[in-house]
Protein backbone atom coordinates (compact mmCIF):
# COMPACT_ATOMS: atom_id res chain seq x y z
CA UNK A 1 0.00 0.00 0.00
CA UNK A 2 1.29 3.45 -0.92
CA UNK A 3 2.14 5.65 2.07
CA UNK A 4 0.62 9.12 1.99
CA UNK A 5 3.29 11.76 2.42
CA UNK A 6 2.71 14.78 4.62
CA UNK A 7 4.76 17.98 4.75
CA UNK A 8 7.14 16.50 7.38
CA UNK A 9 7.83 13.46 5.16
CA UNK A 10 8.57 15.79 2.23
CA UNK A 11 10.93 17.84 4.42
CA UNK A 12 12.72 14.65 5.52
CA UNK A 13 13.17 13.44 1.94
CA UNK A 14 14.32 16.88 0.80
CA UNK A 15 16.88 17.16 3.62
CA UNK A 16 18.24 13.65 3.09
CA UNK A 17 18.63 14.03 -0.66
CA UNK A 18 20.75 17.10 0.07
CA UNK A 19 22.78 15.49 2.88
CA UNK A 20 22.31 11.76 3.38
CA UNK A 21 24.91 11.66 6.17
CA UNK A 22 22.99 14.03 8.42
CA UNK A 23 22.46 12.62 11.90
CA UNK A 24 18.94 11.80 12.97
CA UNK A 25 19.13 14.53 15.63
CA UNK A 26 20.14 17.13 13.03
CA UNK A 27 17.46 15.88 10.65
CA UNK A 28 14.79 16.06 13.36
CA UNK A 29 15.87 19.59 14.21
CA UNK A 30 15.81 20.60 10.53
CA UNK A 31 12.26 19.29 9.97
CA UNK A 32 10.90 20.49 13.32
CA UNK A 33 10.15 17.26 15.20
CA UNK A 34 11.90 15.28 17.94
CA UNK A 35 14.43 12.57 17.14
CA UNK A 36 12.44 9.36 17.95
CA UNK A 37 9.46 10.11 15.66
CA UNK A 38 11.89 11.37 13.01
CA UNK A 39 13.72 8.04 13.00
CA UNK A 40 10.38 6.18 12.79
CA UNK A 41 9.40 8.30 9.81
CA UNK A 42 12.73 7.71 8.06
CA UNK A 43 12.39 3.95 8.55
CA UNK A 44 8.79 4.08 7.26
CA UNK A 45 9.94 6.05 4.19
CA UNK A 46 12.66 3.45 3.58
CA UNK A 47 10.21 0.56 3.99
CA UNK A 48 7.72 2.22 1.62
CA UNK A 49 10.47 2.64 -0.99
CA UNK A 50 10.66 6.44 -1.00
CA UNK A 51 14.24 6.30 0.30
CA UNK A 52 16.09 3.65 -1.67
CA UNK A 53 19.69 4.08 -0.55
CA UNK A 54 22.46 6.32 0.69
CA UNK A 55 25.51 6.96 -1.46
CA UNK A 56 28.70 8.97 -1.37
CA UNK A 57 29.07 11.61 -4.08
CA UNK A 58 32.55 10.95 -5.43
CA UNK A 59 34.90 13.05 -7.53
CA UNK A 60 35.35 10.81 -10.56
CA UNK A 61 38.35 12.74 -11.91
CA UNK A 62 40.24 12.39 -8.62
CA UNK A 63 39.58 8.65 -8.82
CA UNK A 64 41.06 8.54 -12.32
CA UNK A 65 37.87 8.60 -14.40
CA UNK A 66 38.39 11.72 -16.51
CA UNK A 67 36.08 10.88 -19.43
CA UNK A 68 32.27 10.88 -19.39
CA UNK A 69 30.45 9.87 -22.55
CA UNK A 70 26.78 9.55 -23.40
CA UNK A 71 26.12 6.69 -25.80
CA UNK A 72 22.85 6.62 -27.74
CA UNK A 73 22.10 3.03 -28.68
CA UNK A 74 19.71 1.76 -31.33
CA UNK A 75 18.72 -1.90 -31.33
CA UNK A 76 17.68 -4.16 -34.23
CA UNK A 77 14.72 -5.50 -32.24
CA UNK A 78 12.58 -3.86 -29.59
CA UNK A 79 10.84 -7.07 -28.56
CA UNK A 80 10.54 -7.22 -24.79
CA UNK A 81 12.89 -10.20 -24.44
CA UNK A 82 15.53 -8.38 -26.53
CA UNK A 83 15.19 -5.17 -24.51
CA UNK A 84 15.55 -7.14 -21.27
CA UNK A 85 18.58 -9.02 -22.60
CA UNK A 86 20.28 -5.73 -23.49
CA UNK A 87 19.46 -4.24 -20.08
CA UNK A 88 20.89 -7.32 -18.34
CA UNK A 89 24.10 -7.04 -20.37
CA UNK A 90 24.40 -3.32 -19.58
CA UNK A 91 24.09 -4.07 -15.84
CA UNK A 92 27.24 -6.21 -16.12
CA UNK A 93 29.38 -3.37 -17.53
CA UNK A 94 30.95 -1.25 -14.78
CA UNK A 95 31.71 1.54 -17.26
CA UNK A 96 27.97 2.19 -17.66
CA UNK A 97 26.79 4.22 -14.68
CA UNK A 98 23.26 4.97 -15.92
CA UNK A 99 21.00 3.38 -18.50
CA UNK A 100 17.70 4.85 -19.64
CA UNK A 101 15.31 3.35 -22.18
CA UNK A 102 13.87 6.05 -24.43
CA UNK A 103 11.06 6.31 -26.91
CA UNK A 104 11.71 7.57 -30.41
CA UNK A 105 14.69 6.94 -32.68
CA UNK A 106 17.08 6.04 -29.86
CA UNK A 107 16.33 2.97 -27.76
CA UNK A 108 18.74 3.59 -24.87
CA UNK A 109 21.03 6.31 -23.61
CA UNK A 110 23.96 5.19 -21.49
CA UNK A 111 26.11 7.38 -19.26
CA UNK A 112 29.59 5.88 -19.36
CA UNK A 113 32.75 6.78 -17.48
CA UNK A 114 36.29 5.85 -18.38
CA UNK A 115 39.83 6.61 -17.35
CA UNK A 116 40.69 8.08 -20.75
CA UNK A 117 39.59 8.12 -24.37
CA UNK A 118 41.62 5.03 -25.21
CA UNK A 119 39.91 2.92 -22.56
CA UNK A 120 36.49 4.24 -23.62
CA UNK A 121 37.30 3.32 -27.22
CA UNK A 122 38.12 -0.22 -26.07
CA UNK A 123 34.78 -0.44 -24.24
CA UNK A 124 32.96 0.91 -27.30
CA UNK A 125 34.62 -1.38 -29.85
CA UNK A 126 34.97 -4.53 -27.77
CA UNK A 127 31.79 -4.53 -25.67
CA UNK A 128 29.08 -2.08 -26.71
CA UNK A 129 29.14 -2.01 -30.52
CA UNK A 130 29.49 -5.79 -31.00
CA UNK A 131 26.87 -6.62 -28.34
CA UNK A 132 23.96 -8.77 -29.51
CA UNK A 133 21.07 -6.84 -31.09
CA UNK A 134 22.98 -3.50 -31.21
CA UNK A 135 22.26 -1.83 -34.55
CA UNK A 136 24.05 1.48 -34.03
CA UNK A 137 25.78 3.60 -31.42
CA UNK A 138 26.28 7.35 -31.43
CA UNK A 139 28.45 8.90 -28.75
CA UNK A 140 28.87 12.37 -27.30
CA UNK A 141 31.84 13.22 -25.11
CA UNK A 142 31.07 15.67 -22.31
CA UNK A 143 33.14 18.84 -22.12
CA UNK A 144 32.14 19.84 -18.60
CA UNK A 145 29.39 19.24 -16.10
CA UNK A 146 27.40 22.33 -15.23
CA UNK A 147 24.92 20.82 -12.81
CA UNK A 148 24.72 17.62 -10.82
CA UNK A 149 21.83 17.50 -8.42
CA UNK A 150 20.45 14.18 -7.18
CA UNK A 151 16.86 13.54 -6.29
CA UNK A 152 13.80 15.52 -7.32
CA UNK A 153 12.76 19.15 -6.75
CA UNK A 154 10.66 19.10 -3.58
Amino acid sequence: MKKELDRIDIKIISALQTDGRMTNVDLADKVGISAPPCLRRVRALEKAGYLTGYHADVDSAKLGFTVTVFAMVGLHSQADKDLQAFEELVRSWPEVRECHMLNGDIDFILKCVSEDLSSFQMFLTQKLTPAPNVANVKTSLTIRQTKKQPGVPL
